[in-house]
């Protein structure tokens, strides 16, 4: 009844600060003729680098066995060039400030680029989902409260800032299941500590049942739990995520194996310390960047043509183990797949009077699936500080996209961070929870035993 109150009372305090975000029914037709049902442009661009959506990969190659780890639907796919610090001059209109930065610091860094492949698809269900909300979804709070969607992409025609990155942090990816997260901080010498993380969690919002009305603002129940190293073992972090995180901040609760007590956690967020990530990201940057915005303003800059990682199959394979990922410096760069893609740019600041220890940060939205590709983060001197990257893949037997591994760089203390990575754990396997599995009592419960 609690919630029930607080949901009902939510909703009345936004529509004071509601700022409308739905498009008309002429906007939203263009999502079955000139834009793709997500709200990238469908069409190539001028010379044909980047070719026409023309429904993505929505089911498996031959090669692919159920059960087993994904395999590379383009196997014969060959390198078209390859980018370093000798001729990124030629390129820089199509790299990011931090993509830029580690070609002119490191000689040995590369980008490797190949064919253009738009393999991004979703249900069909979802489409329609993200048809109806470009009819339906506003904005309140000063952007910082979404109403009135469900399932699919939030704002598939965004006019305002905060909508591309609501639409990533809600970007389809399932009923969710279990992942195991592999963490390397890498140091100065290229020494690293491994920390391993199994993640179950719960993604409400995309519920083929879910509905404006019965998501109780909350979008994601999310539960991590360190598995190595000994030292660590046993510590978690529980999370059910809201979608008005102003006016009801996420619910968190950590539990430490000495203390042997699930307790509430009102820290991890903002800037605050990611798990074991000996400093090198905040909790805000975990998926490029989750949870408020409301410490900032957000801007979208426009669209560019954009070298990022995609279709990173290799890098997801079993064949390699993490010290053939985990290079000192940066991580092995035969490994990573880029390719041209269009990209939302949006820029964001940090509010006067309130805090953070990133003064501004850059981000670059993938057209198609609205997954952030790239960040560059700026300190509060202005001065480029750190530069994230996400490598996707399709999961075509979904379908829907997935991350194989996410950076953190530190440009200017020679020390950066890779996470997700699983290629010598199980791969993400999707599957439902029981209804309260996510409940504290019940996590509590099977903590401490």
């Amino acid at each position: 009844m609690i919630r029930s109150t607080l949901t009902a009372a939510l909703a009345t305090l936004l529509l004071c600060g509601t700022a409308l975000a739905k498009v008309s029914p002429e906007e939203a037709a263009r999502l079955k003729t000139d834009l793709t049902p997500t709200g990238a442009e469908r069409a190539g661009n001028k010379d044909g680098s980047i070719p026409a959506w023309t429904g993505g990969l929505s089911k498996p190659p031959a090669c692919f066995a159920p059960g087993h780890r994904y395999c590379d639907p383009f196997p014969d796919d060959k390198v078209l060039f390859t980018i370093t610090g000798a001729n990124a001059d030629k390129y820089k209109d199509q790299l990011s400030v931090g993509q830029l930065a580690m070609l002119r610091k490191y000689s040995d860094y590369k980008m490797n680029v190949y064919q253009t492949r738009r393999t991004l698809a979703w249900p069909e269900y979802a489409y329609e989902a993200t048809y109806k909300n470009a009819l339906n979804a506003d904005l309140g709070g000063n952007g910082d409260a979404l109403m009135g969607a469900a399932i699919g992409t939030p704002f598939p025609i965004p006019k305002s800032g905060h909508e591309p990155i609501w639409n990533h942090k809600l970007r389809f990816r399932g009923i969710g299941g279990r992942r195991y997260n592999n963490q390397f901080a890498v140091n100065t010498a290229g020494n690293y500590s491994q920390v391993t993380l199994r993640e179950d969690f719960q993604l409400r919002y995309a519920r083929k049942t879910a509905t404006p009305d019965n998501l109780n603002n909350i979008s994601i129940y999310f539960l991590q739990v360190v598995t190595t190293p000994p030292r660590l073992s046993g510590t978690v972090l529980l999370v059910h995520e809201t979608i008005d995180q102003v006016t009801e901040p996420r619910l968190a609760w950590q539990y430490n194996p000495g203390q042997r007590r699930l307790r509430r956690a009102p820290n991890v967020g903002y800037d605050n310390p990611g798990t074991a990530s000996d400093g090198l990201r905040t909790n805000d940057q975990t998926d490029s960047f989750n949870g408020a915005m409301d410490r900032y303003t957000w801007k979208i800059v426009g669209k560019k043509e954009m070298y990022i990682p995609y279709n990173s199959y290799k890098l997801s394979s079993d064949a390699y183990k993490y010290s053939d990922i985990v290079h000192k410096n940066f991580l092995n760069q035969d490994l990573p797949r880029y390719e041209k893609h269009r990209v939302w740019v949006v820029d964001s600041e940090l509010k006067p009077g309130t805090s953070h220890i990133y003064k501004r940060r850059t981000f670059y939205l993938e057209e198609d699936s609205w997954a952030i590709a790239a960040v560059d983060v700026y300190d509060n001197r202005d001065q480029l500080w750190r530069w994230q990257e996400a490598h996707p893949l399709m999961l075509y037997d979904k379908p829907y996209s997935g991350v194989t591994a996410e950076t953190v760089y530190d440009l200017l203390n020679n020390r950066y961070l890779v996470q997700a990575l699983s290629n010598e754990d199980q791969e993400f396997v999707e599957q439902e929870f029981p209804a309260n599995f996510f409940d504290p009592a019940n996590v509590s419960k099977q903590a401490i035993r």
